[in-house]
Parts: C-alpha cells; structure tokens; sequence
C-alpha cells in the first residue's frame, strides 16, 4: 500500500498527487515511470514520475481524467493508499553531454518534460522551455517550469494565453532567431511529436521523443507497448520510453494508440453512469 501524502488539482481534469515510495524515489531518474493498480479489481496504468524527493522518500505523478482507472485514482485523496505501485520502470533520459537543449511539452505531456528541464538546470545545461495547451483553461506546471530554465514560452492554439500557435511555430521561431540548439527533446501527444520531429530533421538538430503507447505489465512481456524505430519492433517499458524521434514510425503508433478507444470510453461512460457522474465535456484527451 502506497500512502498519498498530497493531492493538488491542476485544472478541471487534472491533478497532481504526491506519493509515499521511498524504494522507488531513491532510484528514480528522469525519464522513468511507474506502473500502479488503485485496487484489487483494478488494471494497470503507466504513469510518469513527474518528480521525485529522495530525503522524503516521495514521487509525484500527474495525470488527466480520461478513463475509468484515472477516474478512481481521482477519487482518491490525501490520506488514502494506492494498492500496487511498480517502480521505476524504463531507461533513463540520455539528455546531458548537450551545450543547449530546448524541451518541448505539450498537455500532460509537460509532466514528462518537467523532470528533463529540472536535471538539466541543476546541472548547469543552457535549457529553454516551450509549453503548448489548448487553452488558457488547460495549462499546468507553468510556474514549476519558469523556475527551472533559461527561457520559457508559453503558447495555446487559441492565444488565450502565452504565444497563439502551436509548439512547433514557436520551435520554428527560435530556430531562425538563432537559438542553436544541439537537442530537442518532446513529450506530449503523438501528432505533436511527429511534427517536431520532421522540423529538427529539416534543421538537423538531434530529436529525443518520450513514447508513452498502450502498456500493462512494464516489462517487455505483453507486447503492448511495441513500436517500430528504424524499421525494427522495440518496446517503450525496456528499450525507452526515450527514442530518436527521426526513426519512429509515429503513423503506426498512432494508428495503434486508436486501437482501444471506443472500448476505453465504453468503460468510462459505464463507470460515469454507474455512479451518476458529469463527464466533464467527455473528458477530452
């Protein structure tokens, strides 16, 4: 059992929730995740270690209510316990040896992000940050991240805060403003990833992208999690979650992400009727 030390929401569909694992803390290392199980009957989720503490023994996950078992684990609170919580799991981020580095989030992919940017500041790396949201409505982490770069930028797709535009305009821009960065790294929605990655490839600049597919036991076993990187099957749990982003083959991960939604939002509607819930607008992903 897994103590929730504190829970904090970010905005209306997600949170932030602090956990008690000292094992798991003292061996993480940015890039990594954990796999949990909120009960008994319950499946198993990969989730970023967004954070970690080694003196207090903690970990911070962030996640967004988009299915059943996220939707559970929100109705958790500080205080109440995790069941099963696995960890760490996967191979740390490679990002230092790097003279200029911009980290690119984008959603709850700034969670991933957010661990990349801390490291490489604390270790003395020139880091830009570039943070994209939907909305104004949508945006996290925004203070964390201004304390722990060089540079921020904010955008929304419809300038209701930050820079309007999208995160690979403001790439873009930076680029031809002479920010010459010799790394980019990005986490966020696969589409988003795909179109950082075409622009790095056309800049010639090394691109590190965080995949985060289907995924169930975190060792390799089940398959799930299988993608293709310069023409060859790797698994996301053991071979990263970090790839170089000019070799995946992002149409078929995303092709293979869409794989499990209608019966991932039969699920949720169920547990969303079960108990007479507000689907928050169908808690967009």
């Amino acid at each position: 059992m897994y103590l929730i030390v504190s829970k904090n929401k970010l905005n209306s569909i997600t949170s932030k929730m602090v956990i008690r694992a000292p094992l798991i803390a003292n061996k993480a290392q940015p890039g990594q995740f954990i796999i949990l199980r909120v009960n008994e009957k319950g499946e198993r989720i990969p989730l970023t270690i967004s954070d970690f503490d080694k003196e207090s023994g903690t970990i911070s996950i962030v996640y967004q209510k988009v299915g059943k078992t996220t939707m559970l684990l929100d109705d958790l609170g500080d205080g109440d316990y995790i069941l099963d919580v696995v960890g760490p799991l996967g191979k740390p981020s490679k990002l230092f040896g790097h003279n200029k580095v911009l980290i690119i989030g984008g959603g709850t992919g700034c969670a991933i992000a957010y661990p990349q940017a801390k490291a490489l500041y604390n270790k003395g790396i020139y880091v830009d940050v570039i943070a994209g949201f939907r909305n104004k409505d949508m945006i996290i982490l925004e203070n964390e991240f201004s304390r722990i770069c060089n540079e921020f930028f904010l955008t929304t797709d419809d300038g209701s805060a930050g820079i309007k535009g999208f995160v690979t305009e403001a790439l873009e821009f930076q680029i031809k403003n002479g920010k010459n960065y010799d790394l980019v790294f990005s986490a966020g929605p696969l589409s988003m990833m795909k179109a950082v990655s075409i622009i790095t490839k056309n800049y010639k600049i090394k691109n590190i992208v965080s995949m985060n597919p289907i995924m169930i036991d975190g060792t390799g076993m089940c398959g799930g999690c299988r993608l293709t990187v310069d023409g060859e099957v790797k698994f996301a749990c053991v071979d990263g979650p970090d790839f170089d982003g000019h070799k995946v083959n992002f149409d078929q991960s995303i092709q293979r992400l869409s794989i499990f939604n209608q019966s991932e939002c039969k699920s949720r509607d169920e547990y969303c009727n079960l108990f007479r819930r507000d689907l928050d607008a169908k808690y967009e992903s």
